[in-house]
């Protein structure tokens, strides 16, 4: 079924592919989008590198459910045996930058939008395809809802191998600073910074918080970068290291910070506060759809714009998380044709 909505949406992220569509850097493929749902005869509106649609015949009394993914992509890695902008399509393979983090789940949303806005639902649907979600930018989704009306789900497309994220870690990064003294190395003088920051790095890579949960496990603390010293007969009076903090749903981002300034001596600051870990409740209808069309229920250990959502949602789209920001990036074209049909199951004649 749906067999030419499944070769548009192919065609489309093709299309999307030949375009640069870097984080801050996605007008010419928010372009191309605006005009392509013009000419299948919708209303689109935009904001900076945001575009979106809704129902025809919106209905303020009905609730509503929002689609969206990100347009943007990272810049490509090295190792491509492939132009990352030329789409290949080899043994059902389609190649190109973004075609799996989110082309792909763009393309099919889409065109599930046109399919369920055919007929009548009991809710209204908006699709939104944003930009700047790679860098989780205020550009993004957060400044599309303020132009949005209210909003009682969103489903959120990112490479699930259409899977149901029903939670998602959240994100904190912390920048650490160690103070010590300087001194001459060959004498016993000064007061190290970094044997002092080498205490607080082995609590972060210790510390197990008890708040545990089904879905999304613990607490997650990663030291990822460290900085210290001028040169090598020098005790270095400063010591600066950096922390990935990957947070459950169990504690706010603000709990965490609390917590990790009352156990370490270092200066601690987050970057930002605002990149929560979500859940949805598991007996939300949409959920209970997805369990009874016999849909696997996950946590994601990996940030979307769920983070960034005041309302409950799911993450479940084409394609591998484990494809995404690799060399030769791709998603299969039976994955793009699968997700269609499967979002169709998931939402058509749905009650929330």
């Amino acid at each position: 079924m749906y067999t030419e909505y499944k070769e548009e949406a192919v065609i489309l992220l093709k299309n999307l592919i030949t375009i640069p569509s870097f984080s801050k850097e996605e007008s010419k493929a928010a372009d191309l989008l605006e005009r392509y749902v013009e000419l299948q005869g919708y209303s689109v509106s935009r904001k900076g590198n945001n575009i979106w649609l809704m129902s025809p015949g919106f209905d303020a009394d009905k609730s509503t459910i929002l689609l969206c993914s990100h347009i943007d992509t990272v810049k490509p890695v090295t190792g491509w045996t492939h132009d990352p902008f030329i789409p290949i399509v080899e043994n059902g393979k389609l190649f190109g930058l973004g075609s799996n983090d989110a082309g792909a789940s763009v393309v099919s949303l889409l065109q599930v939008f046109f399919i369920l806005t055919q007929g009548s639902q009991n809710y209204n649907l908006i699709y939104a395809a944003v930009a700047e979600e790679e860098i989780s930018g205020e550009n993004g989704v957060s400044s599309l809802l303020q132009e949005l009306p209210r909003i009682d789900f969103a489903i959120v497309g990112e490479p699930t191998n259409m899977n149901l994220a029903v939670a998602e870690k959240g994100l904190m990064v912390l920048d650490c600073v160690s103070y010590g003294k300087s001194g001459h190395a060959a004498r016993n003088e000064g007061e190290n910074a970094l044997y002092k920051a080498v205490d607080d790095i082995n609590w972060f890579r210790k510390t197990i918080l008890p708040s545990q949960t089904e879905f999304l496990g613990p607490v997650k603390m990663t030291v990822t970068q460290i900085n210290a010293g001028t040169q090598h007969n020098v005790v270095p009076d400063q010591c600066t290291f950096v922390v990935d903090v990957r947070s459950n749903e169990m504690y706010s981002n603000e709990e965490l910070l609390e917590i990790i300034k009352d156990n370490v001596d270092c200066e601690v600051s987050a970057r930002s506060t605002r990149l929560s870990s979500t859940a949805t409740p598991l007996d939300h209808p949409v959920v209970e759809k997805g369990k009874s069309i016999g849909l696997k229920l996950f946590g994601s250990p990996t940030l979307s714009d769920q983070a960034l959502l005041p309302f409950p949602s799911v993450k479940i789209g084409p394609g591998e998380s484990a494809r995404s920001h690799t060399a030769n990036e791709f998603v299969l074209v039976k994955e793009i044709e699968n997700a269609i049909d499967l979002y169709i199951e998931l939402l058509d004649g749905l009650k929330i």
